[in-house]
Parts: C-alpha cells; structure tokens; sequence
C-alpha cells in the first residue's frame, strides 16, 4: 500500500510559514481540498471548523494552530474578565496556586464600555487628572485605539446615549493608562514574547528566548497637547513604520536579551532576574485564569503574542496577548527570527513527522504499536526545551514534584506527626468548600 502523504495547508500566505512546511518534506493541499494534517489557520477559519453547524470533527491524523475560543484570553474584554476571576478565587483559595508564585495584579484597571460607563465615572471622578487609554475589545496593529483625560471625550459611549443603546459591531476597553513607562534613550517600549501552549490540561507551557522590546519613534512624555501622537504612546510596529524616523534597518527592535543586559547595568543583576522572573508568573498566572474555560481539544495548539509593558518601578504589566503575532518580517533578522520560530513551532507540537507515514497510521506521531495502540504523542511525554523554547511550565510534571516533596517530608515526620498534616489539610479543605 502506497504511503500516507503529510499535507499542510494555510490561509495565510507569510514566507516564514510556507517556507517552513516545504522544508519538512510535507506536501500542500489544494485549494477546497479538506484532507490536511497540519493547518496554520486565520482565527476566522478557526472559527468557522470549530462551529457546531460545520459538522467538522478533527482526527487524530490533524493538528491546528488555535483552541477553538483562544479568545477566552486574545479578546481583550474577555481576557480581564477571565484574570479578575481568576484573582478573586486565588485570594479566596491559595492553594489553587499550586506551587507558583502569588501574583500580583498585572493588568491595568479596566472597564468594558459601554457595561460598565457608569462604574468607569465613579473611578475617574477618583483620580480627575489620569489618563486612560481606550481599544476595540477585537482588533490588532494599534488599530482604533486614542488615549482620554476628560470624561466628555467619551460621552458617546455613556448607557443613556442614542449611540451606546444601538447594537455594537464591536465592544471597546478603557484602562488606566501606565503614565510612568520605564524609558531608554527617552523613548516609550514594550515588551513582545513568544509563548507556545501545547495543552491547557495539564498546562504545558513554552517560552520563546528571542523576544524583542518594540520602540516608538519619538521621545515620551505625557504632555496634553501630545496625547493624540501615536509614534510617542503606541509601540505597534504597524504604526511606528509610518514615521518618518523610522529605522528600516533594525525596525525600532531591540532583542530581549539586550534589553537584560541594558537593565542588569543600570538596574543590577538582582533587580533584573526579579522583574523577569515577575515575567515568568504573569504568563503563567494569566493563561492559568483561561484553564478552566479554554476548550482543550488534544487536536490543537497556539503561539500567543504577549505585548508586556515595564514602568518605572520594574514592574511588568499585561497590555494583551496576540492570537496571531504577525509573521510579516520587517528587516532581515526579522525573517531570520520569525523563520526560526515556525521552525521550533512544529519541532515540539509535530516532532518527527515525517513527509509520509505507512498506510493504515492513525495518528501523525507515528504507526500503531504491535499491541494496535498509536505511539505516545508527544503531548503525552514531560516537556523539555526544543531549539529556542525553554519549558515556563509543565503542570504534570509540577504535580508529580509537590508530591514527591511531599512524600520526602512525610518521612521525615512522626506518626503523630503525619497524623496532624492529614487532618489540618482536610480541615483546609472543607473550610474551603464552606466559603464556596
């Protein structure tokens, strides 16, 4: 019997994509042709396969780039909804932390306009001199975005307005606007990393080492008469390039890792691994908020894009995070990075699959055992770095380390001892169910 062919398909016709799937030996489907094993997907044809009326069901043989309601953490309204849960449950019941950090708030104060116009009034009122940044809860590149001192600025979207009582095509977000960024060389940036999620249960996550920090063209300050300039308060690249100082050449980026160095000379080597260790917990704290509503299917597996910005204190704050980073390659080590980072993409979600597979293989990592069991994906197997992804976090593997712990402590302990540990967690446990 002839070999099974891996085919790939895409709808987004970027270089780094394309390059990368021709490269592996996989073979591309035609169009309307639906007999694809790997689809890097728009969120638009994600979600019309995964729509109930589609009548569309994934098998073992194919793998897909997003969850199916990835918006549970990429729709900016949904994503603050999900984390302000998230940490009302945590200060309920610490235990759910496992044996991550305590975190500390990491989104800016944020309100849903037009819902919640009337509670956005009363925090304005408190602090008459903020300033306040307002989104389209689902658009991308800094699209629709301006930032507000003055309550009349908004009015169009108060509850009693004609406007805010018509059918919204799309929701907006306004939060308190980080005033005081930590700047270099006088000008505003942010922080753009990688973070590959390869199941949400367990929790394996994945961090991408070449980030980069995004420039604005022109120097920071918050003055009025500047409030609307774009290339002083808004780090999108897609924005930024429409200056007339911008660097073609290096694309107003600057690697991660430069940025540490810069920081561990300024700021000190301790003060530096504190705010990327801070990093670190608010990756993890915030798709840990999504766990419990993302829809795990073992079929899919998603980059996010995770804009973070830094003030002046060291302190790291969530701005949003990306369903689809741009692919498009500004300058040269743009292409080289982002062809890179496909490339490790599918080294950890599709290793080792090949450009065919024997007939009668029913899962791409691999024939049927001798026993009829398909081979262990490799979802099913600790994580472990692959090329330029190191492992932020691997739930099963954390478990399995809390309970050896456990375990060496126990031994150490009395009867008596081991007796009391057991009641007082039980105890934990049932005032815990009390307060629910």
């Amino acid at each position: 019997m002839p070999p099974i062919r891996i085919k790939w398909k895409t709808d987004l016709e970027k270089g780094v994509v394309t390059t990368n799937f021709e490269r592996r030996g996989w073979q591309r489907c035609n169009d309307g042709d639906n007999d694809w094993n790997i689809y890097w997907a728009s969120v638009n044809t994600v979600r019309q396969i995964f729509n109930p009326e589609s009548g569309y069901r994934l098998n073992d043989m194919q793998l897909i780039n997003h969850f199916p309601n990835h918006f549970e953490l990429t729709r900016k309204d949904l994503m603050v909804k999900n984390v302000k849960r998230y940490l009302k449950e945590v200060a309920r019941d610490p235990s759910i932390l496992g044996r991550t950090h305590s975190p500390q708030d990491f989104v800016p104060v944020t309100y849903l306009l037009p819902a919640d116009y009337s509670i956005f009034v009363e925090e304005f009122r408190r602090n008459p001199n903020a300033m306040w940044i307002m989104k389209p809860t689902a658009r991308s590149q800094g699209k629709g975005i301006f930032i507000i001192n003055k309550l009349a600025q908004i009015k169009k979207w108060s509850q009693q307005s004609r406007w805010a009582q018509m059918p919204l095509k799309e929701a907006y977000v306004i939060s308190r606007y980080v005033e005081d960024p930590l700047l270099i060389g006088g000008k505003k940036f942010d922080l753009r990393l990688y973070v590959l999620v390869s199941s949400y249960r367990p929790l394996r996550v994945y961090l991408y080492a070449h980030g980069f920090a995004r420039f604005c063209n022109s120097k920071y300050n918050n003055d009025l008469e500047d409030i609307d300039n774009p290339f002083i308060h808004l780090t999108n690249v897609a924005i930024q390039k429409k200056n007339e100082e911008y660097n073609s050449t290096h694309g107003g980026k600057w690697h991660v890792q430069n940025l540490r160095l810069y920081l561990e000379s300024v700021y000190g080597l301790q003060a530096s691994n504190r705010l990327f260790s801070e990093i670190d917990q608010l990756i993890i704290h915030s798709l840990k908020a999504v766990q419990g509503v993302i829809n795990n299917d073992k079929h899919c597996f998603e980059c996010y894009g995770y804009d973070v910005l830094i003030d002046s204190k060291l302190r790291p704050w969530l701005i949003e995070v990306n369903a689809s980073p741009s692919l498009s390659t500004t300058t040269e080590s743009d292409r080289i990075m982002k062809s890179a980072l496909l490339r490790d993409i599918f080294a950890v979600v599709a290793p080792h699959v090949p450009s065919s597979l024997p007939e009668g293989s029913r899962s791409l990592f691999g024939q049927s055992n001798s026993d009829g069991k398909q081979a262990a994906s490799p979802f099913s197997t600790p994580c472990y770095p692959v090329g330029s992804f190191c492992v932020l976090y691997d739930e099963a593997m954390e478990a399995e380390s809390a309970q050896r712990n456990d375990r060496d402590e126990d031994k150490n302990l009395s009867y008596g001892s081991r007796l009391k540990k057991v009641v007082s967690k039980q105890q934990a446990q049932a005032n815990g169910k009390a307060e629910w």
